[in-house]
């Protein structure tokens, strides 16, 4: 018997179980259903680039659909304590002010940005450079600039200023737009995941109960109340174990395991539990809809030289890297490879950036994205940061095992496509300048032969993939879409809160990390009742302010 079982030991997971175990009268388990971050690759920053595919993830692939050519494109989704932050490129990026106000004006009330959600992103921080009104100090999350920036990433800096963008050294101060490198999370040359940050000191607590290597098979359901979980210890299906909560369970699985979760435990739409083989116990529409992701399109080109991380993958440069991060902490072994980055316009129209760029000093680091033949190659990719296209997640069959169907809807709506495009054209241009061009021999991938927007369009289609941020699934609000309240509490069932990337209405304009371990950290306050509630939405179906165009400053 516990007061709060916490289902997922990703990103959310840990800091959540890390901020209620500081209450020494709470008994907290934490279930993760991959092993512990043991791993030696998860810890050096360089090692991201073996953790995109591999036993630490699901092994998932999205549905074959017509707008991505029938692919089943991989869809890496951490299987490890810290999730996502244990195999990520640790980019911290935290999205745009307007993206949390858009949300309190659709009926979040509380979450919007000066007031709801900065005071956590304050929290959480731990900065080596920045303390002021957006950042903070002494928190959990160690967050710092990287120790050692590779020649080409510096070049993408300038090159991207040749092209017409300010340089930003702050992605999450008072403007987001332009081109610099990224703060990553990380703490004196390692990386520093929430199972590191948040759980280092609280793993010794004797009300912290941590088991790794449990798949959860439902949340079970009393008379609409959840009152435990259901699970498999080392996947052990025949000795499955029932722990029992006395206040919550709190799922924090992501916007994948989530909705499956409550898909499982018979909450969701009825027609698409009964054809899974479920027996519905709760309807509620929303759930396993409303999947957004970033849909990440890379090119790829070919160095005149040695100059990019490929040529670590030599054996004997690979010794002399491990030998200087062993001696002195520095060198490439602390890269988290997707250095630099810039937010931007795809047209004047737009108020706030609407396309993310990430610059990596390396080729062939993700699944799917290929080498060069010389073996000495640079990528950049972009993506659109706020897809109109709704996707889903549903149940392939009732075994909890079993993974579920994965349609993301990239590009399904025509907007998105668009925007996408211009992406690719953008990042040519940045490309193309003369900070750049002394070190390249060619553009590797896609090559001469895409130009016209049919082209651009085709090679989008073809070859895009996931930017590993899916988030919504689990919506928050007050319509009948809505899975969870504002409050995070699952509508119509006590004491059952989600309280992770799932529950994000629209995506953020950024990667997603730092904005999910905000969530957790405001649903801690909003367990143990630390959060005054606006007193003027009351009710589900609440009317909602209107949605109009903010000119907000970016943060």
């Amino acid at each position: 018997m516990y007061d709060y079982v916490i289902v997922g030991g990703g990103a959310a997971g840990c800091a959540l179980a890390a901020r209620l175990s500081e209450d020494a009268n709470i008994r907290v388990l934490l279930l993760e259903a991959g092993p512990a971050d043991t791993d030696p690759y998860i810890h050096m920053p360089v090692g991201f680039f073996k953790m995109t595919s591999g036993p630490l993830t699901w092994g998932y692939h999205t549905a074959a659909v017509a707008e991505t050519q029938k692919r089943q494109i991989p869809f890496a989704q951490g299987r490890v304590l810290g999730g996502g932050g244990s195999i990520n490129a640790m980019v911290y990026t935290r999205g745009q002010a307007a993206d949390y106000d858009g949300w309190e004006r659709d009926g979040c009330a509380g979450w919007g940005f000066r007031d709801g959600v900065l005071p956590y992103l304050r929290r959480m921080e731990d900065n080596e450079r920045l303390c002021n009104e957006y950042h903070g100090v002494g928190g959990p999350l160690g967050v710092s600039d990287l120790i050692t920036v590779n020649e080409l990433t510096k070049a993408f800096v300038l090159a991207g200023q040749e092209a017409g963008m300010p340089h930003n050294s702050d992605f999450n101060g008072a403007q987001q737009a332009g081109v610099g490198v990224y703060q990553v999370t990380q703490r004196n040359g390692k990386r520093c995941s929430a199972a590191v940050g948040y759980l280092r000191d609280a793993r010794p607590r004797p009300n912290l109960t941590i088991r790794t290597d449990c798949l959860v098979s439902r949340v079970v359901i009393e008379n609409s109340r959840a009152v435990g979980v259901e699970f498999a210890p080392r996947g052990e299906r025949a000795n499955v174990e029932i722990a029992r909560a006395e206040r919550e369970v709190i799922v924090t699985a992501g916007a994948i395991g989530s909705p499956k979760l409550l898909m499982l435990s018979g909450i969701g739409r009825p027609e698409d539990l009964e054809r899974a083989g479920i027996k519905p116990v709760h309807a509620l529409s929303g759930v396993g809809q409303n999947l957004q992701d970033h849909f990440d399109i890379d090119i790829v080109y070919e160095l005149n030289g040695p100059y990019s991380l490929d040529k670590y993958a030599k054996k004997h440069m690979m010794l002399l890297a491990g030998l200087e991060y062993k001696l002195f902490n520095k060198g490439p072994v602390t890269s988290n490879i997707a250095e630099g980055g810039a937010f931007w316009y795809s047209d004047s129209s737009v108020p706030t950036p609407d396309l993310q760029f990430h610059f990596l000093p390396g080729a062939g680091v993700e699944a799917g994205v290929p080498p060069v033949p010389s073996g000495s190659g640079c990528t950049l990719n972009s993506y659109f940061l706020r897809p109109h296209s709704r996707g889903s997640v549903t149940l392939h069959s009732a075994d909890p095992a079993d993974a579920p169907v994965i349609d993301p809807a990239y590009i399904r709506d025509p907007y998105d496509l668009k925007v996408a495009v211009e992406g690719i054209r953008q990042s040519r241009e940045i490309m193309s300048q003369g900070a750049l061009r002394k070190y390249i021999k060619s553009e590797h991938f896609p090559g001469g032969k895409v130009r016209s927007q049919a082209e651009y369009e085709l090679y989008a289609k073809q070859y895009g993939r996931t930017g590993y941020h899916p988030v919504g699934t689990c919506k928050m609000g007050v319509d009948e879409a809505s899975v969870v309240d504002p409050q995070l509490r699952v509508h119509g069932i006590v004491g059952l809160r989600i309280a992770d990337s799932s529950v994000m209405p629209r995506i953020v304009s950024s990667n997603t990390n730092a904005p999910t371990l905000m969530i957790a950290e405001k649903a801690a306050d909003l367990v143990r009742g630390r959060v005054a509630q606006p007193s003027h939405v009351s009710g589900r179906l609440a009317s909602t302010a209107g949605h109009k165009k903010h000119e907000t400053a970016a943060a």
